[in-house]
């Protein structure tokens, strides 16, 4: 008898726990639910940036209205308690940031500026913390690296790091926003900056990166992406007398803010002449006149290869062909069927 009831364990760990299409479709599931509408959903967020860029001021902020009920730009909140781990700092400078983002700090925002690390008590922390506060929604944690129980760099560590704080955000059902650092090399793709592995990435439900275009700018782009938001691009600029992120603009808004600032002139130049064909040397030319930059021929082709297929949904195409030694582009743009 027991070794029948054996073999029936090994054969139901045989099979997959599987779920028709037809079953599907008709369960009734709850939709996902934000704390940020539309940007900052239940689970696990990572959001990164150079050190100084203004992150923790946007984190504090953001903790601060969430508290409140408040819009963030023009998204609505969830109001809720909220849990800031601001674990750079000390409580008088804690203070002080506190108030100069607000002269109206609500109860339930609440600070801490030590805890545990990961596997080491953190997570019962955070199981006490929401369960003496049922209403909490978010726990930002500044900075990731803090709470990390191993700093070795691989992606399975990363991957596992996260994991774990992912799943207790799904089993609270909260949002947990880690803090975290880019490295110094630029890169095309923004979300290719973030310090570590693909292993962060990999695991967390949402991700924003905000960096400047330089580092004295007061303006900074905020990038995002996640598996229940849509990919944006939020234009902000930084208040000096409030230490708040103002809001311009948005990619959502305006499609083309997607493409890198340089792609976006190329978009704009070949609306106003619609057609060229010539060498690269005169393109180049061409185009550093009209955007007002000094790019090198092979920095830009680079940048137009990578983002082909966005070129071409904003209605530029384009072939490079070489001829006499010479080496020749042919551009063109037609508006987007849905732009005519």
């Amino acid at each position: 008898m027991e070794e029948n009831w054996n073999l029936d364990i090994d054969s139901y760990q045989k099979r997959f726990c599987t779920c028709d299409g037809a079953t599907l479709a008709d369960k009734d599931l709850p939709p996902t639910k934000y704390v940020i509408m539309k940007l900052l959903p239940q689970g696990l967020a990572l959001l990164s940036g150079s050190p100084k860029v203004g992150k923790s001021w946007l984190t504090l902020d953001w903790c601060v209205k969430i508290a409140k009920g408040e819009k963030i730009w023009d998204f609505p909140t969830v109001k809720g308690t909220t849990l800031y781990l601001s674990l750079e700092d000390t409580e008088s400078r804690l203070q002080e940031r506190l108030l100069t983002v607000t002269e109206d700090a609500p109860s339930n925002v609440h600070f801490a500026t030590s805890c545990m690390t990961i596997g080491d008590g953190l997570e019962e922390q955070i199981r006490t913390f929401v369960s003496e506060h049922p209403e909490t929604v978010l726990i930002a944690i500044d900075i990731f690296l803090k709470v990390r129980a191993n700093n070795e760099v691989s992606y399975s560590v990363d991957y596992s790091q996260m994991e774990v704080l992912k799943k207790l955000a799904h089993e609270l059902k909260i949002t947990i926003l880690l803090v975290h650092h880019v490295r110094k090399e630029k890169a095309d793709d923004p979300f290719d900056m973030i310090s570590g592995t693909n292993g962060l990435a990999g695991c967390a439900d949402t991700e924003f990166v905000l960096l400047k275009s330089k580092r004295s700018s007061g303006n900074a782009t905020l990038h995002c992406t996640g598996r229940d938001i849509e990919d944006r691009e939020i234009e902000l600029h930084f208040d000096k007398e409030t230490c708040t992120w103002e809001y311009i603009s948005d990619s959502v808004e305006n499609p083309e803010m997607v493409l890198p600032k340089e792609l976006q002139k190329l978009v704009e130049m070949m609306k106003e002449i619609s057609f060229f064909s010539g060498s690269n040397a005169d393109f180049l030319e061409k185009f550093n006149r009209y955007a007002g930059t000094d790019i090198k021929a092979n920095a830009l082709k680079r940048k137009m290869n990578h983002w082909r297929f966005d070129l071409e949904e904003f209605g530029v195409t384009y072939e490079s062909k070489k001829s006499n030694n010479i080496r020749n582009i042919h551009i063109q743009y037609e508006p987007p069927v849905n732009d005519s």
